[in-house]
């Protein structure tokens, strides 16, 4: 199986221990075929960076009893396209030559055996383009295992269900066809609608395998409530499927109540909490959302329990 793999880490440089530990992890994969890495940098510094990866390289070269065959390269470039995570992942993509292509946030870490079970799963089905595989979220001390339950992810079940296991570090993909929509406001959600593009085309083939372990609570990223409402509203615009079905649909509305109650918008709020019930009456986000707005629970104080259990909002 020499079928090679190109890596696109996307960092802005400010999280050197983070970087260095995804690097590695993506550096020792048991793969016979060719990886090569590109670190792209988005809005930090490129030159600061090459010396993390070159202070990387070094120590690694070291290290007692390593072997590599084929040899494996990483590149650092400055982000080329559009400012954010999508035009990182695309300047990645466009500079990378290699068979299949591999996304891996610089704060997740790949656990052994990833890229050679993907390829593996992938070769095994040519039609297919595109792969994910299970997580194993780490929030603090513990470390939960999300399943999918299946080997293979569908469109419908994309548009049920973000389905968090379908994550932007699991995604390995054939070159050739596949971008990310760089128009995804502050990159919100660009990796579910991503997923969803290549669903369409043909099922996800999944490695149920916790095979990318992702660390949860150490960005910001999930409590930037208005970002998060741009990024949903633009998916609900972009994707109209999603409010067609009653339990996607009440998923996506619930949060949109959640992330305006955590801005203290308690009508709108509100609006979007009676929208998630008529459209599925279970529907857990909708009573927690109107605890946010009542002021009875904080948000961050629930995001935090959610996450404590492996769930997000």
């Amino acid at each position: 199986m020499n079928t090679s793999v190109g890596v696109v880490i996307p960092t802005r440089g400010h999280r050197p221990d983070q970087l260095r530990a995804a690097t590695l992890a993506v550096l020792g994969q048991d793969h016979p075929g060719p990886v090569e890495v590109v670190v792209v940098v988005d809005g930090g510094d490129p030159a600061s960076v090459a010396d993390q990866v070159a202070d990387l390289l070094a120590s690694r070269a070291l290290a007692p009893g390593r072997r590599e065959a084929p040899p494996r390269g990483v590149r650092v470039m400055a982000n080329r396209l559009t400012p954010g995570l999508p035009g990182a992942r695309n300047t990645g993509i466009a500079a990378l030559g290699t068979d299949m292509v591999a996304f891996c946030d610089d704060d997740d870490q790949w656990l052994p055996g990833k890229i050679e079970a993907q390829v593996a799963a992938l070769e095994a089905e040519p039609d297919a383009r595109f792969c994910s595989c299970a997580i194993e979220v780490e929030y603090g001390s513990r470390r939960i295992p999300r399943l999918a339950g299946t080997s293979r992810v569908t469109y419908r079940h994309l548009v049920r269900s973000r389905m968090v296991m379908v994550h932007s570090s699991t995604f390995l993909f054939r070159r050739g066809g596949l971008w990310v929509d760089e128009s995804a406001p502050k990159g919100q959600n660009e990796d579910w609608d991503l997923a969803l593009r290549a669903a369409a085309q043909h099922p996800i083939v999944h490695v149920d395998r916790p095979l990318v372990r992702v660390r949860w609570g150490g960005s910001s990223y999930a409590a930037r409530w208005a970002d998060r409402i741009a990024g949903l509203q633009w998916m609900l615009a972009r994707h109209p499927d999603l409010a067609v079905d009653p339990r996607g649909a009440a998923r996506v509305y619930g949060q949109l109540a959640f992330h305006h109650a955590a801005l203290g918008q308690r009508r709108e709020a509100g609006r979007w909490a009676w929208r998630a019930f008529t459209a599925r009456h279970g529907e857990p986000r909708a009573p927690i959302a109107l605890a946010v707005a009542a002021g009875l629970v904080p948000a961050r104080i629930m995001l935090s329990v959610l996450n404590h259990r492996g769930h997000g909002i």
